[in-house]
C-alpha cells in the first residue's frame, strides 16, 4: 500500500501520462479495436453454439432419436483428439495455452491465431469438457495486435501489452455480456500489483463479506431497517445462519475437489507431452468413455457430461428436482473425470465446467437442514471458480452477475475467499510441461518427440 506522501506524486504521474499524446492515441485506438474484436468474438461464439446444437441435438433427432446415443461421443472425440493433436504439433502457438494451467493474459502472437481458432472449433463443439473463454482471450489479444500491425501502429513492449489486454477484455466481455467481468478478470489474470494485490484485497474482501453477513443478519433478526441504495427488484431468498455455516464447511471440500481435478489435469498434460497426437487422441477417447458410462448408468443425455456445461447448469438451476440424487452424483463423477482429461490434452477454458461442478455440488447439498438451493449453488460456484482460476475477486463478480442475485453476495464472498486461501496453501502438484514451438514454415518431423 502506498504511503500517504506518495499519493500526490502518483496522482501527478497519472495526469502526466494522460497528457501524453501517444497515450491518448493508444486509448482511442483501444476503444476502436473493441468494435471488430467484439464482432469477431460474437460470430466465433455463434459458430461454436450452432455447431454444438447441430451435432448434439439436431443430428440425433434427424436419426429419429430423442437424444444422442451412448456411443455418440466416440467418433466425435476421435476426430477432436487427432485434429487438436495435429494443431498442437504443426501450427505456431500450439493451439493456445494448456487449460490445466488456468487462464493466461497473453503470449499469443498474430501467427498463433489460426491454431487457436482451429483447436477450439475442432474441440469444443465435438464434446470437449471445456469452455470458450481461454480461446477468446487469445483471439482478442491476437486480433488487437493484428489490427495494430495492419494500420502500422508503432508497437513497443508497453503498447503491445496494453493492446493485447484491451483486445482480450473486449472478447471476454462479449462472452459474459458484461464489461465489468472482462475488466476485472483481465486485471487479476494479468497480475496487476502481483502478490501485493492479493495481500491487500483478500482481507478487504473477507471483511466485506463478513460485514455483509452481520449487517444482513441483524436487519433480518431484529426487524429494524436502515437506509440503503436499493431499487425495487423481486425479493430473493433470505440468507440465514444455516446457510453461512454450511458454506464454511462446503467451500473447503469443493476447493480440495477442484484442486485434485486440476492436479490430474497437469498429470494428463505431462502424459500428452511425450507423444502428443497419440496421447491427445487417447485422452479424447477416454473423455468419450466417461460420457458413455454416464449415459448407460443414468439413461440421461450424454451432453450433460460432454461440452462446457453452460446450458446444463442453466437447466439444473431452473429445475433441480428433475435431477435425482444418483444422477447428480454420476454427473459429478464422470464430468470431473472427463474434465481432468480435457484439461491436459485439448484446448479451451476452465471457467464453465468449473462453475457447473460447483453448482452441481451445491444442488446436491442443498437439501441439508437449514441450507437453501440458491445460496448452496452460488457458494458452490464461487468456491469452485476461486479454486480453479485462483482469482477470488473475478470469481465473486462472475458468480454474482451470472446469478443476478445480490442477496447471495455474502456467502459468495466467504466461499471464494476460503476456497482461494486453502487452494493456495495446498501443494501445487506437477508443473505444466513446457513446449517448444514448431519450426517456422514447416512441421516437425516427429509429432511424438518430447520438446
Amino acid at each position: 500500500m502506498s504511503a500517504p506522501g506518495n499519493q500526490p506524486q502518483e496522482a501527478e504521474q497519472l495526469r502526466n501520462m494522460l497528457r501524453r499524446p501517444e497515450y491518448r492515441k493508444t486509448l482511442v485506438f483501444c476503444g476502436l479495436i473493441g468494435i471488430p474484436v467484439s464482432l469477431i468474438a460474437f460470430w466465433f461464439l455463434v459458430a461454436i453454439h450452432e455447431l454444438q446444437e447441430l451435432i448434439w441435438t439436431d443430428w440425433p433427432r434427424d436419426l429419429g432419436r430423442r437424444q444422442a446415443p451412448w456411443w455418440w461421443g466416440f467418433p466425435l472425440l476421435l476426430v477432436a483428439g487427432v485434429a487438436v493433436g495435429l494443431v498442437v504439433t504443426r501450427l505456431p502457438g500450439r493451439g493456445g495455452h494448456i487449460p490445466a494451467g488456468g487462464l493466461h493474459p497473453g503470449g499469443i502472437t498474430r501467427n498463433a491465431l489460426p491454431g487457436v481458432v482451429l483447436a477450439a472449433l475442432f474441440g469444443l463443439p465435438l464434446g470437449a469438457v471445456l469452455g470458450p473463454e481461454a480461446p477468446l482471450i487469445a483471439l482478442g489479444g491476437g486480433l488487437a495486435l493484428l489490427l495494430a500491425g495492419l494500420v502500422r501502429v508503432p508497437l513497443t513492449e508497453a503498447s503491445t501489452a496494453l493492446l493485447g489486454a484491451a483486445g482480450s477484455a473486449a472478447a471476454i466481455s462479449a462472452l459474459f455480456g458484461n464489461p465489468l467481468v472482462g475488466a476485472v478478470l483481465l486485471m487479476e489474470v494479468a497480475g496487476v500489483g502481483g502478490p501485493r494485490l492479493f495481500a491487500v484485497i483478500l482481507p478487504a474482501l473477507l471483511s466485506s463479506g463478513v460485514g455483509a453477513v452481520v449487517f444482513t443478519g441483524f436487519g433480518r433478526w431484529t426487524g429494524l431497517e436502515t437506509g440503503s441504495l436499493r431499487i425495487g427488484l423481486p425479493e430473493a431468498p433470505r440468507l440465514d445462519a444455516g446457510d453461512v455455516l454450511w458454506v464454511l464447511l462446503m467451500a473447503p471440500a469443493i476447493a480440495l475437489f477442484i484442486h485434485c481435478v486440476f492436479a490430474g489435469g497437469r498429470l494428463t498434460a505431462g502424459f500428452v507431452a511425450s507423444r502428443t497426437v497419440r496421447n491427445t487422441t487417447l485422452c479424447a477417447l477416454g473423455t468419450a468413455g466417461c460420457i458413455a458410462l454416464y449415459t448407460v448408468a443414468t439413461g440421461r443425455s450424454p451432453s450433460e457430461v460432454a461440452l462446457s456445461g453452460e446450458a446444463t447448469l442453466g437447466r439444473l438451476a431452473s429445475d433441480p428436482h428433475a435431477w435425482p440424487v444418483g444422477a447428480l452424483i454420476a454427473v459429478l463423477v464422470f464430468k470431473s473425470l472427463a474434465y481432468t482429461l480435457c484439461l491436459g490434452s485439448l484446448r479451451g477454458g476452465p471457467v464453465f465446467p468449473t462453475l457447473f461442478l460447483g453448482g452441481a455440488v451445491g444442488a446436491l447439498l442443498a437439501p441439508l437442514p437449514g441450507f437453501g438451493l440458491v445460496p448452496a449453488m452460488a457458494a458452490g460456484m464461487a468456491a469452485s471458480a476461486a479454486a480453479a482460476l485462483r482469482l477470488p475477486v473475478s470469481s465473486v463478480v462472475l458468480v454474482v452477475l451470472v446469478l443476478g442475485n445480490v442477496e447471495t453476495v455474502p456467502v459468495v464472498v466467504l466461499a471464494a475467499v476460503v476456497s482461494f486461501v486453502l487452494t493456495e496453501l495446498l501443494p501445487q502438484g506437477p508443473p505444466i510441461p513446457a513446449f517448444s514451438e514448431p519450426p517456422a514454415g514447416r512441421a516437425p518431423r516427429r509429432a511424438s518427440s518430447r520438446p
